[in-house]
């Protein structure tokens, strides 16, 4: 079940809503933990069990570190914290990487290794690094234990970020777990932004994605001006897919009474790669700060041992998204521009920096090379796909003949937002021309986007989000 999709915006959605609304607080949460558990066994069957028991294993180990920080016994709480660790990891390896180390060690020679494909659960990369920072959050004593397992089993399974984000680390939201209040103006604000998301996602990531896909599965074919613009398409498509389901969730979550942090502010309008990645996927990035790069040292060392802590860090984050060479390579891609800026002092975050035009061109033009790797199927087609769009060949189709008028107006749109160093936002663009404030506008964009959406949802085939299969 996703966002996007009938069932869901028309049974799911206004049945949970409607339930929550009328129930008591001591009730609520044992409500969105059924709806919860529901919407992900929808969509996983029995995988939920995973589910169950990377929950299960965090809200002990949470107890054990808790108890073990009270005592002040630092080798009780390594083990609670290692024993998450191994747990979480343990799952996400097996799940998400033992198809692909058994392929390799098959294609190194070592003979034709009997094995059965392992399904990969939908949501396991961000539903355990969430788990896990309860544990970690506990031990470093960033947030109190929860006393009700049924509370922590909401923060790891709660629907509207439980299977593509944002990553809520446990102290951004554990207060909230059991005292927050459903206001007017949090629902007002939920719908808008939900409308928001739902429109990226149908309107324009579902409409240039017939352009990337035509590109990338027919590649042999392109051009070089066809070649770039598939990569644009796809520059756009996922964007607009995954900052729209970002949207979707944190509106999902002010409608219930959540915040959850922002995952995206604008990143195509990074004057530096250090700035871009502030800016797209945060909550992955924050993570892998906190959890992982300042543990390692950060930049507290040396020179040489700063930039093996982002090498590392960047090459996890390229495998976290799959089992793929081609991540390894995007992950390596961005770790080293991020080592060149540093080596360089050229890393600014400030929008008025000095050249900031020319800076957003070149970080864009970076992004968008990176991209060729994370969407090609192998490392084979990344490079033939990169010779085709620096190559001389104009020859070919500029793209596929069939791609309809809409998908090409819905690139263009979309490509002219994201090269705006501020994008187009429709709530502030229409406070600005209209001179009208707060609720107005709100209203005004969801009675536009949201019927033209809701008319797209229902007249279009099911396209999932990008990021459910990582």
């Amino acid at each position: 079940m996703v966002f996007s999709s009938l069932t869901f915006l028309f049974l799911f959605l206004p049945i949970c809503l409607g339930v929550v609304v009328v129930l008591p607080d001591r009730l609520r949460n044992v409500w969105l933990l059924g709806c919860s558990l529901f919407f992900y066994t929808w969509g996983s069957g029995a995988l939920v069990l995973l589910l169950v028991v990377s929950t299960a294993v965090d809200y002990a180990c949470g107890r054990a570190a808790a108890t073990a920080r009270a005592a002040g016994d630092r080798a009780r709480l390594h083990v609670a914290v290692a024993a998450s660790v191994v747990v979480n990891i343990g799952l996400l390896a097996y799940f998400k990487y033992a198809n692909f180390l058994v392929d390799q060690l098959n294609s190194l020679g070592f003979g034709d290794i009997a094995w059965t494909s392992v399904t990969l659960p939908i949501g396991i990369s961000f539903f355990t690094f969430q788990s896990m920072s309860y544990t970690l959050d506990i031990a470093r004593g960033r947030a109190p234990q929860l006393r009700s397992p049924l509370d922590f089993a909401l923060y790891v399974s709660l629907f509207p970020q439980l299977v593509a984000g944002p990553i809520v680390r446990f102290h951004e939201i554990a207060a909230q777990l059991t005292h927050r209040r459903m206001t007017v103006d949090g629902w007002s604000d939920g719908v808008a932004r939900f409308t928001h998301g739902l429109a990226k996602k149908v309107i324009i990531a579902d409409s240039v994605a017939p352009i990337a896909d035509s590109a990338f599965t027919q590649q042999s074919d392109l051009s070089m001006p066809g070649a770039w613009v598939g990569v644009l398409a796809y520059t756009v498509q996922i964007y607009f897919d995954f900052s729209g389901y970002s949207d979707m969730a944190i509106g999902l979550g002010r409608m219930l009474g959540f915040t959850f942090p922002e995952n995206f502010r604008r990143p195509y309008s990074a004057v530096s790669v250090t700035d871009f990645w502030r800016r797209w996927h945060i909550t992955l990035s924050n993570w892998f700060r906190d959890y992982l790069y300042i543990p390692l040292g950060g930049s507290r060392g040396s020179a040489a041992r700063t930039y093996v802590n982002l090498s590392i860090v960047f090459l996890l984050t390229g495998l976290w998204h799959g089992a793929n060479w081609t991540f390894v390579v995007w992950g390596a891609f961005h770790g080293t521009l991020l080592i060149v800026e540093r080596a360089t002092g050229q890393r600014p975050t400030d929008a008025d920096v000095s050249g900031a035009a020319l800076r957003r061109l070149g970080v864009f033009f970076a992004v968008v090379v990176g991209w060729v790797f994370f969407r090609a199927s192998d490392l084979d087609a990344a490079f033939d796909y990169l010779g085709t769009m620096f190559g001389p060949d104009f020859s070919g189709a500029a793209f596929d003949g069939s791609i309809t008028t809409r998908a090409k107006l819905a690139l263009v749109v979309g490509l002219a937002s994201v090269a705006l160093p501020g994008h187009v936002v429709v709530g502030p663009w229409l406070e600005r021309v209209t001179g009208v404030r707060g609720q107005t506008t709100r209203l005004a964009q969801t009675a536009v986007l949201l019927p033209a959406s809701l008319l797209l949802v229902a007249s279009t085939s099911f396209s999932p989000f990008l990021y459910f299969q990582f």
